[in-house]
């Protein structure tokens, strides 16, 4: 359970840091834009190439994906039917919120969780490879026709896969693995030094955006999105990868423990960004995963005491 809480010390002191960035206006009227600029078209382009191109497919196509995109899309259609037909929200915002219930943080904080609880970073890669080569193109696709106004074309989705770097990162890093090739080493040591900004930047850019904002209150934030993203994202995904686990794919032990714990990681950061990029659902994005960051604590010390 230390290994549970030291990862989400990391966590907390990163963010902690651009928060204090913020309110000392450090970075100018500009620094939280140029930064999520640049973790969006930059760092994290570079670290999706790094990582994915040195994990092993075996690995990556595994028990561990058919419950990451078994659970994100049932817990993604579930947000989206109440944003839509309840909460009666535009488009945009449903993306960004069906992305705040499902699209959790396996890269900053699932890879000390992977190591510190689990054992095995490998135990993430899975769920990183179906949210970087599946779920963030059909997502930032789905905000860049809904904000532009584009019909949804079959040529206009794939316009904006070619545009999106993520994506682009993600597939060049998935062609790079099954190719088992990789380019020499001062580019790839080069990719990898400018991913390794990917994610404190991703945390600076989301303690930046607290700066100066109260969390939750009422008239400037969706509190009710905010809470059915969160119920979903830190109880219900959880539950669902059990169920999914144990009765649909017959895991046990360790296996069905480690499905538990990565689907209980909170929220992404990177949420927020793709909200930033687009300027939509940014508010809902950013209270969400403070909120399940928080919530996934207790969450985590459960299914540990539970299965671990």
């Amino acid at each position: 359970m230390s290994g549970v809480l030291s990862g989400f010390v990391v966590i907390f002191v990163v963010i902690a840091v651009g928060y204090l960035l913020g309110r000392r206006g450090t970075l100018g009227g500009q620094g939280r834009m140029v930064l999520t600029r640049l973790v969006f078209y930059v760092a994290t382009p570079a670290l999706l190439i790094d990582v994915v191109a040195h994990a092993d497919l075996q690995t990556l196509f595994s028990s561990g994906l058919a419950v990451a995109a078994g659970t994100a899309l049932a817990v993604a259609v579930v947000y989206a039917a109440v944003a839509r037909y309840v909460l009666r929200r535009a488009g945009p915002e449903v993306m960004v919120g069906a992305m705040a219930s499902s699209y959790l943080n396996g890269g900053n904080l699932g890879i000390p969780i992977a190591v510190f609880v689990l054992g095995d970073a490998s135990y993430v890669a899975p769920v990183m490879l179906f949210q970087i080569i599946v779920y963030a193109p059909i997502a930032l696709t789905v905000l860049d026709v809904t904000t532009t106004g584009r019909a949804g074309s079959l040529r206009g989705v794939a316009a904006s896969i070619v545009r999106n770097p993520i994506a682009l990162g993600g597939i060049a890093g998935l062609v790079l693995s099954a190719a088992r090739w990789l380019p020499p080493e001062p580019i790839m040591d080069s990719i990898s030094l400018i991913g390794g900004a990917a994610v404190p930047g991703a945390l600076m850019a989301f303690g930046l955006s607290l700066s100066g904002a109260q969390v939750l209150k009422k008239g400037t934030s969706p509190r009710r999105d905010v809470a059915v993203a969160s119920l979903l994202k830190a109880v219900a995904q959880p539950v669902l990868a059990y169920l999914l686990g144990r009765y649909g794919l017959g895991l046990d032990g360790h296996a069905l423990f480690a499905v538990v714990v990565v689907s209980a990681l909170p929220t992404a950061q990177n949420v927020f960004i793709y909200a930033s990029k687009y300027g939509r659902g940014t508010v809902l994005a950013r209270d969400a995963a403070l909120v399940t960051t928080i919530a996934a604590v207790p969450v985590i010390l459960v299914v540990s005491a539970l299965l671990g």
